[in-house]
């Protein structure tokens, strides 16, 4: 499979596949290891992924240029590299905090049962990862999956797929490690491969395919944790700061050229600090700078060309039904890259793509809104619910605001913050997701079963109480 360079557009690396039949393979390789793996201590198990800890980190700097090279960003590759580190160390602080399950007990119910449990954890599961954020969303479902005792089939995008040459030197370098985690190389092919060999799936990615993946899932009565799209909206109200408020949207908006689920897509704006709002952030989007020098700018270009097809056609579809572009506003090749500056769009309404479909790029378009129960309606007005963001000088207002968005997590003078926050645990809401968090404690909960072991003290009943003519 031949893979695109984002900065150079030319096809200057070779994916070899994993063809259906080697993914099975490599599944029955795990679910062997795995039975030693899950009678292993939560202890024992930490003390694996210390080992990891140590060949990841040097493996690092090799990880973060592969990444470079696959999402032509230099910064942010080296802050996702050292972010899986951390995790690394969370994971292993946390984890045997968290790993307790109860003591044999009396049933209240039954007064001569005894209760014990056990906390068993899926044999097998597989992770499914998207090409935004190539190495943490393949990571961060891994890592507590691994030390809850389950081992792990996983299947990066084949558009970023260069780290998985660095990531497997480093996950080989720990051979009890290398036993129960495998990488999957290839597209559509390999992913189906994957769902029809686990025991449960954690998908992130687009809706269209995080559906399929929910019904194959559920046809083989295994479970889905989907972590899907998003149109995050930001209801900007008339008390905000307007510099902390264009700060962080056009920051949330177009960080990461606007390729991540949780960025703000759609703006409201109360009508009456609309004009200077504006005004403002189309200052602001105009002095960003792009990295068409890769050793300086703020912004790289485009790493999907098909998603940068599908960010033309929003901007098309805007300007057509009567919106208009005050800064950006064009998809541009630049030596074979694609890029589009910070895009500011005005006179928009539901009606457009924009303001309804997810985008994933670098586009801001701005809504206005005359009160409160308009501004919600508008948010709510959606089939996503993955985050969002609310702006007000007033704590209690903000707070007032922000519980009657229908989202998973909503960010308060600030955007996107579950790329930072790890430990609030939040649903996905409507179209974007299903099945337990990968935030918060529940991210390393949600890999175990329970188990009731029930133990009868006394005589068991006969089928002398079932009697008919007895009292």
């Amino acid at each position: 499979m031949k893979v695109r360079n984002p900065r150079t557009g030319e096809y200057d690396y070779e994916l070899t596949v994993d063809a259906p039949e080697v993914v099975g393979k490599k599944a029955k390789e795990i679910r062997l290891a795995q039975k030693s793996w899950r009678e292993y201590t939560i202890d024992q198990r930490v003390a694996v992924l210390r080992k990891w800890l140590e060949s990841f980190t040097e493996y690092q700097n090799e990880i973060a240029e592969q990444l470079a090279i696959d999402t032509a960003r230099k910064k942010i590759s080296q802050v996702e590299t050292k972010g899986i580190i951390g995790l690394m160390q969370a994971w292993s602080y946390r984890a045997p905090q968290l790993y307790n399950p109860p003591a044999e007990r009396p049933s209240a119910s039954a007064a001569t049962v005894q209760i014990g449990q056990q906390w068993v954890p899926y044999g097998l599961v597989g992770v499914i990862s998207p090409w935004n954020f190539p190495l943490l969303l393949a990571l961060i479902d891994t890592i507590p999956a691994l030390l809850a005792g389950s081992g792990v089939l996983l299947k990066p995008s084949e558009v970023t797929p260069r780290f998985m040459d660095g990531l497997e030197k480093s996950i080989t370098a720990v051979p009890e490690l290398a036993a129960v985690l495998k990488l999957v190389r290839g597209g559509a092919d390999a992913g189906k491969a994957v769902v029809n060999n686990a025991d449960a799936i954690c998908f992130t990615g687009s809706v269209p395919t995080g559906k399929k993946i929910g019904v194959a899932c559920a046809e083989r009565f295994i479970p889905a944790f989907l972590e899907l799209g998003g149109k995050d909206p930001a209801i900007v109200l008339e008390d905000a700061d307007l510099e902390i408020s264009t700060d962080a949207i056009l920051r949330s908006c177009v960080g990461a050229t606007g390729q991540a689920c949780q960025s703000l897509e759609r703006i409201y704006v109360s009508d009456k600090i609309y004009d200077d709002f504006v005004a403002m952030l189309v200052e602001k989007a105009k002095a960003v700078t792009l990295t068409t020098n890769p050793e300086s700018g703020q912004m790289g270009p485009l790493i999907f060309d098909k998603q940068a097809e599908k960010i033309q056609v929003h901007i098309d579809d805007a300007v057509a039904k009567g919106a208009k572009i005050l800064a950006g506003g064009k998809v541009e090749n630049r030596n074979g890259g694609l890029w589009c500056e910070p895009t500011v769009i005005v006179n928009v309404d539901h009606t457009m793509d924009v303001m309804t479909e997810e985008t994933f790029g670098p586009l801001i378009p701005v809504m206005k809104f005359d009160d409160l129960e308009e501004a919600l309606g508008l948010a709510n007005d959606s089939e996503f619910g993955l985050s969002a963001s609310v702006f007000s000088t007033d704590k209690e207002k903000a707070m007032e605001v922000a519980s009657q968005i229908e989202a998973g997590a909503i960010s308060i003078n600030d955007g996107s913050l579950t790329n930072t926050v790890y430990d609030a645990e939040k649903n996905s809401f409507k179209m974007s997701g299903i099945n337990g968090s990968r935030m918060g404690d529940a991210g390393f909960l949600r890999f175990f079963r329970k188990k009731a072991l029930l133990y009868q003290t006394a005589a068991p009943l006969t089928m002398a109480h079932f009697e008919e003519s007895g009292t």
